[in-house]
């Protein structure tokens, strides 16, 4: 076809793709599939022919020329994809349609960074360059080998056991509780017996929401012997004694975590930098081929939500698919039981004491709550005081009959909070946790001889003010 002829574009089109070649052709059958209306245009006559057999929209025309991009620019065209390996005739058809309409959306292909980099400048909307296509491929089909193999070999370790325990972090969250009865759906799927173990208390009201309304069954450490279970699996807790009861890993096989734990060395360990461990368990699950019931999707995708803060903290794409999927299989009806429990007259007591007794320095805030028996209410209140105008970090803190607890939030993006409480705490306790929200056990064997209520809360108070405003760097008002 002579390149005089007239293109004769349907007026109706939305879509253009500019150069045929094995990418143009893949998104014109992807548009096809999706029922879009669009043309192609490339100056090899016989690839056109190819393209018009397959009953597409092709026509012949050299896109370098402007004539062809005039009768191109339709009033419907929204937009144009130019996908031609000749980078320097993109860059031609580039600047002419943007140059006529420019409020046309153009994806270009590029050579390399720097042809995306002058691309950009002429005002493509967004480039692509096949290189970086196929590393960011290569890299996903990477990931999905890796999770698969680990889903594997966690698969065939379980087969070879009778009975499994399950052990969760102190004083367990939605996320470590979901992980755990997901790993209980892996270990019965090859018969092996498991349970969930847990030390400390559930009192936070949606924690024991969440665990009644899914009746979810718990055993609590003390009401066991360990030695009964062939192997223990720690799941979003790594390390013996850091928000744990062990004081080793003897019994231990199986570590699931998605916190930045020491590595151990166990027969197996899976530590991902994702937003919650519930996301690593929907992966094992999805691997697997195994079923995902409604309960089950509902505790994950519950345990995913609280540990990213509604997906707004550290919130990874694994914990976006993993939510999406769970969110079609999920009871949204016992979301929102679990979401609007009734409040304690304790939780309301330690939120009023955190408040009262507040002590700000600077944007920081840090307050004793005083004896209690919820440890899961400091939570609550270290998260309803971060709110407080001006404040930008706080460490809530109370005491029971065995430790001092320390519940630390922060905003503040020059502060990681983790990293404060475990240098802060973590040689006379145990610390860590993100960024963001961190929390602390210190035994109150280090107030040995302290037989006074009154002293010693007086002391404990001033050991983790100073310990905190010290390891913040900012200088402590008296």
């Amino acid at each position: 076809m002579e390149q005089g002829i007239p293109l004769k574009i349907d007026e109706r089109i939305t879509y253009a793709i500019l150069g045929s070649g094995s990418a143009g052709f893949l998104v014109a059958k992807e548009l096809a599939q999706r029922g879009r209306m669009f043309t192609i245009i490339d100056k090899n006559a016989k690839r056109v022919e190819t393209l018009r057999d397959q009953n597409f929209d092709a026509h012949v025309g050299d896109i370098t020329r402007e004539g062809v991009i005039t009768e191109l620019l339709t009033p419907d065209l929204e937009i144009i994809m130019i996908l031609s390996s000749d980078v320097e005739a993109n860059t031609k058809a580039l600047s002419v349609i943007k140059e006529r309409r420019p409020d046309v959306f153009v994806i270009v292909r590029a050579a390399d960074p720097l042809s995306k980099d002058k691309l950009e400048e002429l005002g493509a909307d967004a480039v692509v360059y096949p290189s970086a296509l196929i590393a960011i491929a290569t890299m996903y089909d990477l990931h999905k080998a890796e999770s698969q193999r680990s889903a594997n070999r966690l698969h065939e370790i379980l087969k070879n056991i009778k009975r499994l325990g399950i052990l969760v972090h102190d004083n367990p969250d939605p996320d470590s509780i979901a992980s755990a009865l997901a790993l209980v759906q892996i270990a019965a799927s090859v018969h092996t017996e498991a349970a969930i173990m847990y030390h400390g208390e559930i009192s936070r009201q949606e924690n024991r929401a969440f665990v009644n309304l899914l009746n979810i069954h718990l055993i609590h450490v003390d009401e066991i012997d360990p030695n009964e279970y062939d192997m223990l699996a720690l799941v979003d807790t790594g390390t013996p004694g850091a928000n744990n009861p062990l004081t080793s890993l003897d019994k231990v096989g199986i570590i699931i975590d998605h916190h930045g734990v020491p590595e151990q060395r166990v027969l197996y360990t899976d530590i991902r930098d994702v937003g919650s461990t519930a996301t690593i368990l929907t992966n094992y699950l999805e691997e697997l081929d195994i079923d995902i019931d409604k309960r089950l999707a509902t505790a994950l995708l519950y345990g995913i939500r609280i540990d990213t803060q509604d997906y707004k903290k550290h919130v990874t794409p694994s914990d976006l698919a993993a939510a999406m999927k769970l969110m079609q299989l999920s009871d949204r009806e016992i979301l929102n039981q679990i979401e609007s429990p009734t409040m304690s007259m304790e939780t309301l007591d330690i939120i009023g004491e955190a408040i009262h007794n507040k002590r700000i320095t600077g944007s920081y805030l840090v307050s004793c709550v005083g004896f209690m028996h919820n440890v899961d209410a400091l939570a609550q209140a270290a998260d309803y005081v971060l709110n407080l105008e001006g404040v930008t970090a706080v460490a809530i803190f109370g005491l029971n009959e065995e430790k001092i607890h320390i519940s630390a939030r922060s905003k503040d993006i020059r502060v990681n909070i983790g990293a404060v409480m475990s240098q802060a705490f973590g040689d006379i306790g145990s610390a860590g946790g993100h960024s963001n929200a961190a929390a602390a056990q210190i035994p109150l064997g280090v107030f040995t001889g302290v037989r006074d209520r009154k002293t010693l809360l007086r002391l404990v108070e001033e050991v983790v003010t100073r310990r905190f405003y010290s390891e913040i760097g900012v200088e402590r008002d008296e």
